[in-house]
This record gives structure tokens, sequence and C-alpha cells, in this order.
């Protein structure tokens, strides 16, 4: 359903969940893209506008840097004080641009794994969320002995409705059958997915949830071949393809899927098991790079709706 008001379009799609009181959150990410002359500005009024609109928490997707900028610490540190500007709660899951990506030229030929253990001291403290009011959230590293390390993967239950995030990634997910020790990170870190996938499933059933909202970087449908939506070389088809999707559809109840990567804003249902859509998953891909927008999530009456935030002017 698409409607106009005030000369804006937005577009809702309606998918039945029953939420104990009306919310809204934000999700937004790949953002901010370029210099910090060129992009730090909108994105710090985009900040703003969020403020302005007060939601429940917001939700930064990842690649908070374009792949063409350094990866720095004082690039760690300019985009966690952005994450202080949110008024609220704001939970963060990476990106491929923070760390999978490093080792290339222009962003500064850092050790990607390197970066990766920087990230998790700097962005992340077990039990709490980022922003200037942190929520409390459950993370993998603490719920799990043995995947202790994922202090990234988080999780918590607001209003009836289940949300966590799960570092999945572009880049095909750091498979890279050319390097050895990507490769192993890769293994490692895919199954500590597929446990905190499983686990947030069966969380989700024991609480009672009325719906479940996945956050995570990476277009997984990025290897999509005419024959199949996860190809044997995708970095996506244990997690998604054998997963998550198998336990949405064996749950039964409303799945969200929010992720970035691709640039453009969509809101749509592509996911398919055994060739057959999945009526109970939909897909939100947030904006990002040039165009810095965000999207408000309310859940309310039975619905989803999604509205596009601008930065304020």
């Amino acid at each position: 359903m698409i409607k106009k008001l005030m000369g804006f379009t937005f577009l809702f799609l309606a998918v039945t969940v029953q939420a104990q009181q009306p919310f809204s959150f934000v999700a937004l990410g790949d953002l901010p893209y370029g210099s910090a002359q060129s992009a730090y500005g909108p994105y710090r009024t985009l900040i703003e506008r969020i403020n302005q609109d007060a939601p429940a928490f917001s939700v930064h997707i990842g690649d908070f840097k374009s792949g063409s900028t350094h990866c720095s610490d004082e690039e760690f540190a300019n985009q966690l004080a952005h994450f202080q500007r949110f008024k609220g709660a704001v939970v963060y899951t990476p990106g491929d641009n923070e760390w999978t990506d490093c080792h290339r030229t222009n962003n500064g030929q850092f050790d990607p794994l390197e970066r990766l253990t920087a990230l998790r001291q700097w962005f992340f403290t077990p039990g709490l969320s980022l922003g200037e009011k942190p929520m409390p959230v459950q993370n993998q590293s603490v719920d799990s002995s043995a995947f202790g390390r994922y202090v990234e993967n988080v999780r918590w239950l607001h209003q009836g409705v289940m949300f966590a995030t799960v570092h999945i990634v572009g880049s095909n997910n750091n498979l890279e059958s050319r390097d050895i020790a990507a490769s192993r990170e890769f293994f490692e870190r895919d199954a500590a997915n597929i446990a905190w996938i499983q686990a947030t499933f069966e969380q989700a059933q024991l609480l009672q949830a009325s719906a479940l909202v996945f956050a995570f970087q990476a277009d997984v449908l990025e290897n999509k071949t005419q024959w199949e939506d996860f190809p044997s070389w995708s970095g996506y088809r244990s997690s998604m393809g054998e997963t998550l999707l198998p336990l949405a559809k064996k749950w039964g109840k409303p799945v969200l899927v929010v992720h970035g990567d691709s640039h453009q804003f969509r809101i749509d249902q592509p996911f398919k098991l055994e060739k057959k859509p999945l009526a109970n998953v939909t897909r939100l891909i947030v904006p990002g790079a040039s165009d810095v927008r965000a999207v408000k999530v309310t859940v309310k009456d039975a619905s989803f709706s999604f509205e596009l935030l601008s930065p304020l002017r």
C-alpha cells in the first residue's frame, strides 16, 4: 500500500504481528559514507531527526564507513562518537567495510582479523547496547561459553517482539578460499551464527514472542543464480538457506529480516524454501551510501509499517 502525505510518498507493508503495546524502532546502515568533511554533517542531522522521533531504540546494520576510507583507530573513534549522539539506545552489528575489506590499499592495508578484534573491543560491552541511554541486551559471548568471542551477536525482547543481530557481512561473508585465515574465521563465525539463530528461535518459542526481527549487514542473495538462491559457494548458504529460513517456516509467525549492503530501500518477500515463497518472512533493505536516510518501523495494530526518515534541514 502506498500513501502520499505532504508531498512525500511512503510505502507501507502490513505483516501480522501482535505486540503488547505499539512501538517504533529505527533501522539504518551503510552510513556515513565519505570523508568527514562531506559525510559527517548529513549523517549527524539524520541522527538528530532520529532523536526527534524518539524511537524505542535504533539498529545500525553495519558499514559505518565506505569501502574506500581507512579502517583506522581514528575512524573507529569518530564512529563510536556518532553512536553516542543517539539520545536513546542503538544496537550495532558489523559490516564488511569495517574489517573484511580493510586489507585493501585504499583502506590502509590493515589486517582484517586485527580490525575485527578491535571492533569487538571498541563497540561492544556485554549486557549493554550503545547510545546515550543504552538498553540491556543478551550477548552470545555470555550466553554460550562455546562462542565466547562473539560479543557482537546480541538479542533482546521488546513488547513481545524478539530482536537479534547476527554477524553476517558482505564480500560473501568473508568466505575466501585463497586465504586460509579468512576461511577459518568464516567457518568459526558461521557456526556461531547458526547456533545464535537456532537459540533465538528457541527463545522466541519459549517466551511466546509474536514476531522475530533479525538484523545483519549482508545482502545474502548477492550470489543468487537462476537455479539456486544459495549456491554451494555462497557464504550465506548454511546460516540463511539451511538455518534461518527453514526455522522461520517451521515457526510460522512473522519474521522481519533487516539488512543493508545494496543501498537501495526496499520492502519485499524474496525468500523461498524448496522453491516456494515464504509468506511469513519479509525483508527490509535500508538506504545508505549517498542516500542518507533511515527507516522508522512501527509495530502497531497487528502490522509492521515502514516510513523513511530524512535528515533535518
